[in-house]
């Protein structure tokens, strides 16, 4: 096989959702060697966050990646992306015209990993479970539009909404949806450690060295029954300490696959290598954005004119030039390009960077400059780049001579209890979204309960855009709604955004199905994968 790259367009936001059925497939007969894969995420349990996989906890794209494997949800977004389809589900749908009222049908003869029986009471159970023990992720809110759980027979479960919302099949599909066994999760509690149990493609095994994960061994679950097939036995998933050691692993032939995080380095030169290379590049459309956060309570940037300033004098070009190159594109909102509802809501408001118009904000307010800063980004969790393009923002900061900014690196089990504790004035941070609509590049940000824990709030976005942004099934119709949260997310400036990317898979020419080994949203397909004939 030659080397090649490989572009799947990017989803452009959520249909109409329809009552589907859909019936129970193959799951493969996989053969060969357990497919490795490296990451440079790191799974740790800490005193902070001693439950790093419990589904009524993680909110992270590298833990939801062990969960999707293992867990399973109600509906599921399909090969290829598109409107969500039954899994653990035999059919979902709305049952009323206004989108509050969704009922679901197990497929018959679910069962846990460990032969138990599924049944609407456990689907209750894992879903009633998250939403009452609200953990400080935040992952509840995704959530929040449900106001009861009801059970009908053994099979089926109907979900009453307080609020008409267009996207709550979406919702189905993530993780903290996901069906556990009441045997094994307690009801107000979360489990402690790297067990997980539930009824999805793989069961899990992880080795760990002290409170950190080494490997996860993802073995192929017997009592598994849903839509996807399963196209290998075994899949070890291999923790490195940093890219330059991925890749070097992945050229030994240690591993046979590794994406998050590469560097831009390392897809640069696999991008330029030869056409008779042993190793492939795939890229795939992506939806992740990167942005600076603030506190809005905190002293330093709770005057707005010192937030618009800053998103005045931040040169989002030039940034993902001379970091990212061609690997990402800069972000003039919340929203990525590539989503229906998506406005360029920041550009419009103050065009390109202006050092003399961000002076005047300033000026205005009687802010005193230069404007001590501390700018603080995790070193381990976004990928390598992260220091580099932090360095170029307290650059160009410093350069306006408006700013006199500090750097400070943390690693991510440090870094999010600090954030969520509110010491930090302003941060760095990215977002793989939960699923492919604006809702979700705009609801976990500014809703209530909001995943940041920022103590920002504009009770216009909360009251009125969110809420009837998602009673528009067609979500062409929610983009004025849309638009709307976005322009007031660019003139308060609680988030700046910088930019969006691509993503990318590197393997080895004898592994297939790496085209759909990541969807647009970030979530790894472990089942995609197999083990074929270089050609």
């Amino acid at each position: 096989m030659n080397r090649k790259t490989l572009v799947l367009p990017a989803v452009v936001g959520l249909l109409a959702p329809v009552l589907a059925a859909c019936g129970g497939s193959d799951s493969g007969s996989g053969s060969g060697d357990a497919i490795v894969v490296g990451t440079t995420d790191r799974f740790t349990a800490t005193k902070a966050a001693p439950a790093p996989l419990d589904p009524a906890y993680a909110y992270d794209v590298g833990t939801w990646n062990i969960l999707r494997q293992t867990v399973q949800t109600l509906m599921i977004v399909p090969k290829g992306e598109g409107d969500p389809i039954p899994e653990a589900a035999q059919s979902c749908g709305f049952t009323d015209s206004g989108n509050e009222r969704y009922a679901c049908k197990l497929r018959s003869g679910l069962k846990f990993s460990n032969g138990d029986a599924i049944t609407a009471e456990d689907v209750k159970f894992s879903i009633d479970r998250a939403r009452a023990i609200k953990a400080d992720s935040g992952v509840f809110a995704l959530l929040s539009t449900i106001d009861t759980v009801e059970t009908q027979g053994d099979n089926e479960v109907i979900f009453h909404l307080k609020t008409a919302d267009a996207t709550f099949p979406y919702k189905l599909t993530t993780p903290v949806a996901g069906i556990v066994n009441p045997d094994d999760y307690e009801k107000d509690k979360l489990r402690d450690g790297f067990e997980v149990d539930g009824s999805g493609p793989y069961t899990l095994k992880a080795e760990t060295d002290g409170d950190a994960v080494t490997k996860a061994v993802f073995t192929k679950n017997p009592n598994y029954k849903g839509t996807l097939k399963v196209n290998n036995d075994q899949v070890d998933m291999v923790s490195y300490d940093d890219a330059d050691d991925m890749g070097t692993a992945l050229e030994k032939g240690d591993i046979d696959l590794m994406t998050r995080t590469m560097s831009p380095e390392q897809i640069q030169k696999l991008s330029d290598a030869a056409a008779d290379s042993d190793i492939d590049l795939v890229e795939l459309a992506g939806l992740e954005i990167r942005y600076l956060a603030f506190n809005t309570d905190a002293p330093v940037v709770k005057s707005k004119a010192l937030r618009q300033a800053m998103a005045q004098v931040v040169n989002r070009n030039e940034l993902v030039s001379q970091v990212y190159g061609s690997q990402a594109d800069a972000l003039y909102s919340l929203v990525p390009a590539s989503i229906t509802g998506h406005s360029n809501s920041f550009f419009n408001k103050y065009g390109d960077p202006s050092v003399s118009k961000a002076k005047e904000l300033l000026t205005e307010a009687n802010i005193t400059t230069p404007v001590k800063l501390t700018l603080n980004y995790t070193t381990d969790h976004y990928g390598p780049a992260t220091k580099q393009e932090f360095e170029l923002l307290k650059k160009q900061l410093d350069d306006s001579g408006l700013f006199d900014v500090t750097l400070k690196g943390s690693l991510w089990d440090t870094f999010v209890p600090a954030e969520r504790k509110g010491k930090y004035a302003v941060y760095g941070m990215g977002w793989f979204p939960d699923f492919p609509d604006a809702d979700n590049f705009v609801a976990p940000f500014l809703d209530k309960d909001n995943f940041l824990k920022s103590p920002y709030a504009n009770s216009e976005i909360i009251d009125n855009l969110i809420p009837d942004s998602r009673r528009e099934a067609d979500r062409l119709s929610a983009a004025k709604s849309l638009t709307e949260i976005q322009d007031v997310v660019a003139d308060d400036v609680p988030i700046l955004p910088l930019w969006q990317g691509k993503q990318y898979v590197a393997a080895s020419t004898d592994i297939t199905g790496t085209a759909y080994a990541l969807n647009s949203s970030a979530t790894l397909q472990l089942w995609e994968l197999g083990r074929g004939v270089s050609n």
